[in-house]
């Protein structure tokens, strides 16, 4: 069976590079289109996925969003419509469900965002919708899909996470204590909150701690690349997740499947997302393993350092990912006609 994966976010590379790993080796073919946004290229080219790059990302701007959304559509369509593909399968991709609506073919659409307004349009053409078990269909709208909705146990980040066993580091002294900060993610439509609000956070720490910033996209990078950020790293390319676990004392997110991942694993993780949380982020935070600070200050690090310690990865999580990982892969093997 050939099979289409729209990459349209660096965290889907991890949740899927695996299982199309093991599609591939079961015999089945693997077509892989991306978008430019955050660290997707860079995470795919190191991982030697091979792929093509369709479209750009247009920024925040709601008007330029409308118009690029209908021209990578049609892009994506254009580089599809002879390849003979016979299965869509995406998370978040907004494009993918439409795209295969229009190549007559169907479609597997996952979400673990119930503010992102795309998931309207992908809740409609999708064949089969796979979310969260966090993930609540309450308004009218959702609830007309629920006959083709499946809740997959635990959140999104367990699917990949349970494949590895991590090591995590012992607590350092303050000169040897890493600190790894992911801002926000400031060109999604979703988020409302402030940009760059991490400056004076980071300004005040750099001195005492080893700060790692971990951007999201090149104006993120140019940002902290200024001289009043003299005292921190700022990564040109992605770090492979594997060593920022092994490298991290405390993880401080604006967000994202990184902070989530951090928590899940027994990371010290607060999360600074200073706009609606997630069901998926509100559940880590009601369960004790990620706390939520908007508007985190130094004082309130120093604290949380002096009473920090590393804790196992959740068994609970890690167990739902490896039957949301089987539940995945059955769902997509159903559609195995040759």
């Amino acid at each position: 069976m050939k099979i289409w994966f729209d990459i349209s976010n660096s965290p889907h590379i991890n949740m899927f590079e695996y299982l199309m790993k093991d599609l591939t080796r079961e015999g089945h073919e693997i077509i892989v289109t991306s978008r430019p946004l955050a660290n997707t290229i860079d995470l795919l080219n190191q991982k030697k996925i091979k792929h093509t790059t369709i479209g750009k990302h247009y920024g925040k701007n709601f008007i330029k969003k409308t118009i690029g959304f209908p021209i990578r559509i049609i892009s994506l369509y254009r580089f599809l419509k002879h390849k003979k593909i016979k299965l869509a399968v995406s998370q978040s991709s907004f494009h993918s469900p439409i795209v295969a609506r229009m190549l007559n073919i169907p479609s597997i659409y996952t979400n673990d965002n119930e503010h992102a307004l795309g998931n309207k349009s992908s809740f409609f053409f999708a064949t089969k919708i796979l979310i969260p078990e966090n993930f609540k269909l309450k308004n009218n709208f959702f609830f007309n899909y629920t006959y083709k909705t499946k809740h997959y146990p635990g959140l999104k980040e367990g699917i990949y996470l349970w494949l590895k066993n991590y090591l995590k580091s012992e607590n350092k002294e303050n000169n040897d204590f890493k600190i790894f900060i992911r801002p926000e993610p400031q060109t999604a439509q979703y988020y409302k909150g402030k940009i760059n609000f991490l400056d004076e956070l980071i300004t005040d720490l750099q001195s005492n701690f080893k700060i790692i910033v971990l951007c999201r996209n090149d104006l993120q990078l140019l940002h902290y690349q200024q001289d009043k950020f003299s005292k921190i790293t700022v990564p040109n390319k992605p770090i492979e997740f594997d060593e920022i676990i092994k490298e991290c004392n405390l993880f401080i997110g604006a967000g994202g499947s990184m902070t989530r991942e951090a928590a899940i694993l027994g990371i010290p993780t607060i999360s600074v997302y200073q706009d609606r949380l997630l069901k998926v982020d509100e559940y880590l935070i009601e369960n004790k393993m990620m706390l939520h600070e908007p508007y985190l200050t130094s004082k309130k690090v120093l604290t949380t350092i002096e009473q920090l310690r590393i804790n196992p990865p959740s068994i609970e999580l890690i167990n739902k990912g490896k039957k949301a990982y089987e539940l995945l892969k059955s769902e997509i093997l159903q559609y195995n006609i040759i």
